[in-house]
């Protein structure tokens, strides 16, 4: 009988293809598929509650697994961080039940976005935060923000990942708006996202920031649900994907 392992893993997405798995075999999947192999000696199929982008981090990605082998929590810890590249950390893990999926059980999601904007990017902030090297407008940041707030029709801010979404409305709880020195932070929490849906938002708001795009055009796309033209995407390097939100999990 096998046993259902709920784990929550980190990692810096910068040398990685993203989490799904491809046929380079550079991804997180695949990366932890071969953990677990080491570790049991069966391959296995790890689950994640989302697909981070290429060059997209997490701070707590939350993955389930169904395994034969049974060891105890702090052990499968150990036994995967040493199989895994230092840039990828299982932070817990814990045995739930069969009822719980990581993609299906989840209940929403937090993303942070990071932009640095002062002039020079320091060293370490190099492919984690995205440099625009001009003062960006706080005040017409926030209030740009507070628009996609609720529940909208997305489609103008989501990409096509090669075949249609059965639906482009989601609800967004709350974005928050934030500076600190010259690293200015946006954080999204919603019940859930399209493709590239935080990149789309994020380049939407700094060209609000910047002069070049007005707050009445976001609300316009909202209401439409039309994609229309002249969309960027904020680069993969700003964006973290910070929480999965799980009703009580037994």
């Amino acid at each position: 009988m096998s046993r259902r392992l709920k784990l929550i893993v980190a990692y810096d997405g910068a040398p990685f293809a993203g989490w799904q798995s491809q046929s380079h075999r550079n991804t997180m999947q695949d990366h932890l598929e071969r953990a677990f192999e080491r570790v049991t000696g069966e391959a296995v199929r790890v689950h994640g509650a989302g697909r981070t982008d290429a060059g997209v981090h997490a701070l707590a990605q939350c993955v389930h697994v169904d395994v034969l082998k049974f060891l105890a929590a702090d052990r499968w810890i150990k036994a995967l961080n040493a199989s895994l590249s230092p840039a990828i950390r299982v932070l817990s893990c814990r045995y739930v039940s069969k009822d719980f999926h990581a993609r299906l059980s989840a209940k929403g999601k937090i993303y942070r976005y990071r932009i640095w904007t002062a002039p020079v990017l320091p060293p370490f902030e190099y492919g984690r935060a995205w440099h625009v090297a001009r003062p960006l407008n706080l005040k017409i940041l926030k209030s740009a923000a507070k628009h996609f707030a609720g529940k909208h029709d997305f489609a103008s801010f989501a990409a096509n990942r090669g075949k249609p979404e059965p639906s482009t409305i989601r609800t967004i709880n709350s974005v928050r708006v934030r500076q600190k020195g010259p690293c200015i932070t946006i954080e999204f929490d919603g019940e859930g996202f399209l493709y590239k849906m935080v990149r789309l938002m994020v380049g939407a708001l700094v060209n609000c920031g910047l002069g070049k795009m007005r707050i009445e055009e976001i609300t316009s796309r909202l209401h439409s649900g039309e994609v229309g033209s002249a969309r960027f995407a904020a680069p993969a390097e700003g964006l973290y994907l910070v929480r999965v939100r799980y009703s009580r999990i037994r």
